[in-house]
């Protein structure tokens, strides 16, 4: 390769690179607004006069809308462009700042339905967006531009409870700064995708109908457990008397360590293949789940930390094996694999809640227990060809 060649090449990783954090940022961002909602639950509650199981409500009205996920695939690979993107993230950041405005219970569904909607614009054309950047070692890059979100699901739960603690929950208002500052550069950081004419490339459902159900089984127990210790731990950190900081602090301890989990979970996959990655990170979580409820002190933020790591083990492989089902409409397969989960995770952690009160919320860590290894089966299901490849 010639010096020039060289330079040129250089020039182009580091275009890249620049890319993808910013995309990152972008999902920081998205994921921070959409999601802090379980660090300021207890307080929400009081505020809407609401008793512990409408947790579960409120939460399935803000997961919900991540159902729509494969349908914004559908539509992001039709238009192509980046358009979604952008949108998705001005939704989802406006919903989250204007829930500190309303006192009325309807209103507060109908911000976190728009927070749901924006975040399911967003993602499948964002993880698309990553894709057509990596051109080598999709697990790893893929696994950046997921920590992004992960840390904003971990920093924004804290971050907004210390706020709503010291100015209240109208304060929310000055989160929405952030995304208005950097939705300009995205057209900078994602490239334009093609858009996809209607008559292309036909999907194939009969061939994807096994490995999509196994796949649905295996992301939305995934989902329930992870949307379930969020909801729960706080609601239960707060009956026994602990204040909403630290209760927040503790899904912040989750959600950011389990940034090591993502990093790698791709990395892991890259070098081992997804079957080793996904068992490990079933195994992991159901053992560990017992500990939220037994721990005391320092060891409850431990093994929040290592709960967070093995759950999101499996984040990026999930991600690509969708990509990989539906390969004639990668948008479409990251929607089914992220939101379309999500949304029935969302649903289980719902009727749950109908059932959790204040005298059984600790039995409900059990269920998530039971689940993860329940998750084990659909393992199986998974063709060698699609859960047996060594690099992603």
């Amino acid at each position: 390769m010639s010096v020039v060649q060289q330079r040129a090449h250089s020039v182009e990783t580091r275009s890249h690179m620049g890319g993808l954090f910013g995309l990152s940022w972008s999902h920081f961002l998205n994921d921070g607004s959409a999601n802090y909602l379980p660090g300021i639950l207890p307080a929400v509650l009081i505020s809407l006069h609401e008793p512990v199981r409408m947790a579960g409500v409120l939460m399935a009205a803000l997961l919900i809308g991540q159902a729509l996920q494969p349908l914004m695939g559908f539509i992001a690979d039709r238009l192509g462009g980046r358009a979604l993107i952008m949108l998705g993230l001005l939704g989802s950041t406006a919903g989250g700042a204007l829930l500190g405005t309303t006192h009325y219970l309807w209103v507060f569904i109908g911000l976190l339905l728009l927070i749901g909607l924006g975040n399911a614009m967003f993602h499948p054309q964002a993880l698309a967006a990553v894709r057509s950047r990596a051109t080598q070692r999709q697990g790893l890059m893929l696994s950046l531009f997921l920590i992004g979100g992960e840390l904003g699901r971990g920093v924004w739960p804290t971050a907004t409870s210390f706020v709503v603690v010291h100015y209240g929950l109208p304060s929310l208002w000055m989160f929405v700064f952030p995304a208005l500052i950097t939705i300009p550069f995205i057209p900078k950081w994602a490239p334009r995708l093609p858009a996809k004419r209607a008559t292309g490339n036909r999907i194939h459902w009969a061939s994807h109908l096994r490995p999509l159900a196994m796949l649905v089984g295996f992301g939305s127990i995934r989902s329930l457990i992870t949307y379930g210790l969020v909801t729960f731990i706080p609601i239960m950190w707060h009956l026994e008397g602990g204040s909403l900081v630290a209760g927040a602090s503790i899904i912040t301890t989750l959600l950011a360590v389990g940034v090591i989990g993502n990093l790698g979970g791709g990395h892991l996959v890259d070098r081992m293949g997804r079957r080793p990655v996904l068992l490990l990170s079933a195994i992991l979580t159901s053992v560990l789940i017992p500990g939220v409820i037994y721990a005391r002190g320092p060891w409850l933020w431990v093994i929040a930390g290592l709960l967070g790591i093995s759950v999101f083990l499996s984040a990026s492989t999930t991600i690509l094996i969708g990509q990989d089902i539906f390969p004639e409409n990668r948008s479409m397969g990251s929607g089914i694999a992220l939101g379309l989960t999500n949304g029935i995770g969302a649903m289980l952690v719902l009727l749950i809640g109908f059932w959790v009160n204040n005298t059984n919320i600790l039995t409900v860590f059990w269920i998530f227990a039971a689940a993860g290894l329940l998750s084990i089966s659909f393992l199986f299901g998974f063709s060698k060809e699609l859960i047996g490849h060594m690099r992603a």
